[in-house]
C-alpha cells in the first residue's frame, strides 16, 4: 500500500509541434528538472501533447458540413463545421441540448473510441490556433506505448504512461481529468476476494485505478500553466496490458445508455 505519493508538474515543456518528438522532449525535460525516471513511476500527459505532434489538428476552413451538422449547428448555436467534425469523431449523438443561460449548445456523444464525451472530445482551446479543432490521437494506448517504451530503454526504468484528458461527469458539476491511454498502467485494481478492515469479504470493490492518478494530476496543473505532463512517484502498483477501453463499462451492463 502506498502511504505517501508526490505529484511533480515537469517543467520546461515547449509547445509541441506537429511531427514532434515526444521521447526525446520528455527525456530531456526530465533530465534538466533533474527528475531521471524510476521503478514504479507514471507518467501523465494531456491528450493535447499527443494530438499536437501527431497533427491532430483540422482547419475548419477544409471542413464542409453535412446537412445534419447545419440543422444541429442551428439548433444548438454552433459553428456547423466544428458540428462536423464533432460528427465524424463519433458513432452517436446520445443527446443535444443548449440551455436558456448558454450562448453555444453542447452535443453529448459515443466517441468513436467508446467514450462518452461532450463534443467528441472536440476542442478549440489551448493549442495556438485559429479557426482549427483538435480531435483526439487515432490510437491514444499506441501513443502511450511508444512514450513508454521509449522512456524506460533511456532511464532504464520499470514506469507507466497515462494519457488524460478532462471530461465533465453526470449527476455532478465540474470537470475532472480522466485516462483515456494507458501503457502498462492497470486499468483498474480488482479487490473481489481480498478483506475489508474488518474481515468481511469485497464482492464488488474494484477501483478505478488509472482514472484515480488522473484526477489527481488536476491539482498541480492548470489550464493556462503551460505544464502537461505531471509525474506521479510512490505508488504501489504492477505492470499490466490494459487498454483505455479497459475502463469502459460494457453496453450491457450500463443502466443509463
Amino acid at each position: 500500500m502506498s502511504l505517501s505519493v508526490t505529484l511533480t508538474a515537469l517543467p520546461g515543456v515547449p509547445d509541441i509541434q506537429d511531427g514532434d518528438n515526444l521521447s526525446a522532449i520528455f527525456a530531456d525535460c526530465l533530465s534538466k528538472a533533474d527528475l531521471p525516471l524510476r521503478d514504479g513511476d507514471i507518467l501523465c500527459v494531456a491528450q493535447k501533447v499527443f494530438s499536437k505532434a501527431e497533427g491532430c489538428i483540422i482547419p475548419l476552413a477544409s471542413v464542409t458540413p453535412s446537412p445534419e451538422a447545419l440543422r444541429y449547428g442551428e439548433e444548438l448555436n454552433k459553428d456547423p463545421r466544428k458540428v462536423e467534425v464533432v460528427l465524424r469523431e463519433s458513432t452517436r449523438v446520445v443527446r443535444s441540448f443548449k440551455r436558456p443561460d448558454q450562448n453555444e449548445g453542447t452535443m453529448i456523444c459515443e466517441h468513436r473510441l467508446g467514450f462518452i464525451s461532450a463534443n467528441a472530445a472536440v476542442d478549440q482551446s489551448n493549442f495556438g490556433e485559429e479557426d482549427a479543432a483538435m480531435v483526439l490521437p487515432k490510437d491514444p494506448d499506441a501513443s502511450c506505448a511508444r512514450l513508454q517504451r521509449d522512456l524506460a530503454e533511456r532511464f532504464d526504468a520499470r514506469i507507466g504512461v497515462v494519457m488524460t484528458d478532462t471530461f465533465g461527469r453526470p449527476w455532478r458539476l465540474g470537470q475532472v481529468n480522466v485516462a483515456i491511454g494507458l501503457s502498462k498502467v492497470p486499468a483498474t485494481i480488482r479487490e473481489q476476494g481480498n478483506l475489508d478492515a474488518w474481515g468481511r469479504p469485497l464482492e464488488v470493490t474494484e477501483p478505478a485505478f488509472a482514472d484515480e492518478i488522473a484526477a489527481a494530476t488536476g491539482l498541480v496543473v492548470r489550464k493556462n500553466g503551460r505544464t502537461p505532463a505531471v509525474l506521479l512517484r510512490g505508488l504501489d502498483w504492477q505492470p499490466a496490458d490494459s487498454r483505455g477501453a479497459d475502463i469502459l463499462r460494457k453496453k450491457q451492463e450500463d443502466m443509463f445508455r
